[in-house]
């Protein structure tokens, strides 16, 4: 496994970064011992960095996973607070839960627009403080657009930012992959760390993963990528692919034909651009929200890419 150094905050992560969404209970939501083992199998394969958030409810599985061998792992969480006193209470709270005194890397957590990072200001303000203090080691935001990336590259205070960014541009809300990747390594040259997220477009790019991932690993100034990960078979794919193997055919098959099925978000306002282009009829606003005929979607994906909210996901 590749390290390399994150921006320059002097925290050397693994090029894979374990993302901790898809095994809480946001979506697969595995049992605290399963979902640990997961996240264990992955850092007894060289993965140093975990990702994770607030809203995740992920803390207990890297707590039991650290517990179980794995202290010198790096660990970035996320907050929507807005106000100082909410950050506050959001980074103790991670540090509580997961049992430390510190947390390595602390964003902003999805910020849409240059409004939204100056309506943050004083969440960022105590972030700086806790950097200051020792409680948190770096700054930063996660984002799926590309003003954000650049309005943060110019912000001194932030040490990092974690954008969405994958071949297809899925989830990209303001622009193209090649507009997302400029935004990068302008990010970059302003001495930014990127670490991104999405490499599979929230599991839409699967059928054509290993193009997918050797797309991303070829971008220059993205220092490390957090996949989602269930299952030990994902990690042992995952974890080959990122060290420069390659993987074993039927791993690769047992990966891909794991089942898989469409999660519609609550935060869905049901706009109905998904149901537009669904091809095979499966989607449909139903009281304001959309609702998925399982029994007619083929799980293609096409409804992810019109979603100007990022609310559907193949998991």
């Amino acid at each position: 496994m590749d390290y390399q150094v994150l921006g320059q905050t002097g925290l050397k992560v693994s090029k894979l970064c374990f993302g901790g969404l898809t095994i809480g209970p946001l979506q697969s939501n595995r049992p605290l011992a399963e979902g640990a083992a997961v996240m264990r199998a992955a850092f007894d394969a060289g993965v140093n960095f975990v990702d994770t958030a607030e809203l995740y409810g992920t803390y207990p599985y890297i707590r039991k996973a650290m517990a179980d061998g794995g202290k010198d792992i790096i660990i970035a969480s996320k907050s929507y607070a807005y106000t100082y006193e909410a950050m506050r209470t959001s980074v103790e709270t991670a540090c509580r839960e997961i049992g430390r005194d510190y947390i390595d890397i602390f964003l902003l957590h999805e910020q849409s627009s240059r409004m939204t990072l100056k309506g943050h200001a004083d969440a960022l303000a105590y972030l700086c403080d806790a950097k200051r203090q020792g409680i948190i080691r770096a700054t930063g935001v996660s984002t799926h657009t590309i003003d954000v990336v650049r309005a943060a590259a110019l912000i001194e205070e932030i040490d990092i930012i974690h954008p969405i960014i994958n071949i297809k541009g899925i989830g990209i809300t303001d622009g193209t992959a090649g507009e997302m990747l400029e935004a990068i390594r302008f990010a970059v040259d302003c001495g930014k760390g990127i670490y991104a997220m999405k490499a599979l477009g929230g599991g839409h790019l699967n059928a054509i993963a290993a193009q997918a991932f050797a797309w991303i690993l070829a971008q220059s100034g993205i220092t490390s990528i957090a996949v989602g990960m269930q299952t030990i078979d994902e990690v042992l794919l995952n974890t080959a692919i990122f060290s420069g193997k390659n993987p074993d055919s039927q791993l690769w098959d047992k990966v891909i034909a794991a089942p898989r099925r469409l999660l519609v978000e609550d935060w869905c306002v049901g706009c109905g651009q998904c149901a537009s282009r669904c091809p095979a009829g499966a989607l449909a606003v139903v009281e304001g929200k959309i609702r998925a005929d399982y029994a007619r979607c083929i799980l293609c994906g096409y409804c992810g890419a019109y979603c100007p909210d990022f609310c559907l996901k193949v998991i």
